[in-house]
């Protein structure tokens, strides 16, 4: 994911690919490296700090994972190599603090085939060192590198000038931000490489199910009908209005307010659907209205803050009457200061209780008859 952002991001502000650098210089420039002084004696965290540029701090954090180097002699070629793809100080300062290991990468065996497989895909030496700023770990790593690639490979190989870049304009004409065109492509490139007509039949799709273009919501909408067809999209709102008792204007609200239901699988749909009717209560109306709801988790969130407030209910404890739906668009941080914190010692076993339910258990408490 983070190589796709850079790819994307890169497609979003670059007006044009920039010069690629010969790979014999970066060769060459980690090749000789400058000599640290005293060898003989080297000491991690005084490397990290005079040479890399970290604070302190940094360092002593940072040392620990390189116990093993007894020689400047590596990292001083990382940081040459580096250099060579044009980062400045302070991002290979950056690059060793995410992380330390990355100073004990072979430059022969590791870096320069990983920038050479990089360069002949059409990536430019900017680009290669934005990539080594986001992901330093996977690009030690040839094998994680090469999935990253895997994934993002349509985006790599499309005409940018013929495909990606008009597809980009026109979104852009929608109401589309850069930010939101990168947010659309990063869990789904094909968008930006698809032909231009298909793209368009897709926003007229979006604005089939309800989400006019320039909206809030359109970004999403956009996201739930990509690729796929108007009768795949028809039979799931027709399996809407059956599992939770919608009309069709409570089908139409419920996917208008939020358009993600649309990829939501038919088990999980019918789970959900299961424990607001059966054991919350909740009517067919007031879900529709609240789509947002069954965007959550069933056993990570629903079932154990259900579970809490109906024994706060129960005990006598809550002072007021809070909806499920509250307590579930609540952080965990939040939930947990106002709902069980302040019951410490009415019930001293909620927090314990609590947390058993968010691992899928059903405390003795929590079993209501």
């Amino acid at each position: 994911l983070r190589l796709r952002k850079c790819v994307v991001s890169c497609i979003l502000s670059s007006p044009s690919t920039s010069a690629i650098s010969p790979l014999r210089r970066l060769l060459s420039a980690a090749a000789s490296p400058p000599i640290s002084p005293n060898p003989s004696s080297f000491a991690v965290e005084d490397y990290l700090v005079g040479t890399c540029g970290l604070s302190r701090p940094q360092a002593l954090k940072a040392s620990k994972k390189l116990s093993h180097l007894n020689s400047p002699a590596n990292p001083d070629a990382v940081l040459a190599f580096l250099a060579g793809l044009g980062l400045s100080g302070a991002d290979a300062a950056a690059v060793v603090a995410k992380d330390p290991q990355f100073l004990g990468a072979k430059v022969d065996k590791t870096l320069a085939p990983v920038v050479a497989g990089l360069t002949g895909l059409g990536l430019s030496s900017p680009e290669i060192a934005r990539i080594v700023s986001l992901t330093p770990d996977g690009f030690r790593r040839r094998s994680i590198l090469s999935r990253l690639l895997k994934r993002s490979s349509c985006l790599l190989f499309s005409d940018l000038d013929k495909v990606v870049k008009p597809n980009v304009v026109f979104l852009r004409e929608c109401g589309l931000g850069d930010c939101d065109i990168a947010k659309l492509c990063i869990h789904g490139p094909r968008m930006l490489t698809t032909n231009l007509e298909r793209v368009r039949a897709m926003v007229t799709c979006a604005e089939g199910i309800g989400v006019p273009r320039g909206s809030a919501m359109f970004r999403k909408a956009l996201h739930a009908v990509a690729f796929q067809s108007k009768e795949k999209i028809a039979a799931k709102v027709d399996y809407l209005k059956n599992t939770f008792r919608w009309s069709d204007a409570e089908a139409s609200i419920a996917v208008r307010k939020y358009p993600g239901l649309l990829r939501k699988s038919k088990e999980s749909l019918k789970h959900r659907s299961e424990f607001l009717f059966s054991e919350v209560g909740l009517e067919p109306a007031y879900i529709a209205h609240r789509p947002e709801i069954l965007s959550y988790s069933m056993e990570g969130r629903l079932r154990p803050r259900y579970y809490v407030i109906k024994f706060l209910k129960q005990s006598g404890l809550l002072d007021r009457d809070l909806s499920l739906y509250s307590a579930v668009k609540m952080t965990d941080k939040v939930f947990v200061e106002k709902l069980i914190c302040p019951h410490k010692e009415a019930a001293a076993h909620l927090a314990e209780d609590y947390a058993a339910a968010c691992k899928g258990e059903v405390p003795t408490n929590f079993r209501f008859t």
